[in-house]
């Protein structure tokens, strides 16, 4: 019985991870320059503006956000008569809801701040390869994102801000 109980015990104390859903929480496509913009030659300057955010549900249940704004300029900017316009505007807030249990804080973190969105980005990549698509304009599929190496980065950036400047 005792072993049982051991067993029992390590099994909830294993880490646990599992993907419980993932649903689009909004979403977005604005083109303010059709028609005109189909009759101009295509030279497009994309900007992608990705963010993530997590909350708790529940005991070791995790909601993730992944959000992503791609913002679509068309023309060279070269000469006046070719000044860069806006062709189109998409967003989309990827969710996913995660069972994440007997994960220490940092290890818990990484996997909210960088492993979650990793799975989430294929979904918000194909969103907004579609909504383009819908929107009459060539296929827009954007490059895979290092959720890693941007999450390292952050919290650099945040450990720098935490510590304080050395006095001259």
């Amino acid at each position: 019985m005792a072993e049982n109980q051991q067993q029992a015990s390590h099994q909830q104390q294993a880490p646990q991870f599992a993907l419980q859903r993932i649903y689009t929480k909004d979403i977005s496509f604005e083109s303010p320059k059709a028609p005109e913009i189909f009759q101009k030659q295509w030279q497009p300057e994309v900007k992608l503006d990705l963010s993530t955010s997590n909350r708790p549900l529940e005991e070791g249940l995790f909601e993730v956000v992944l959000s992503l704004t791609v913002t679509v300029e068309n023309g060279s900017g070269n000469n006046p008569s070719d000044k860069k316009e806006t062709a189109f505007v998409t967003e989309v807030h990827q969710a996913g809801v995660f069972l994440a249990k007997g994960l220490d804080a940092e290890e818990l973190h990484r996997t909210l701040g960088a492993f979650c969105p990793n799975i989430l980005f294929p979904y918000a990549r194909e969103a907004i390869d579609n909504l383009v698509l819908r929107g009459s304009f060539p296929p827009l599929m954007l490059a895979p994102v290092n959720f890693d190496a941007l999450y390292m980065q952050a919290r650099e950036q945040q450990s720098a801000k935490q510590q304080p400047e050395a006095v001259n």
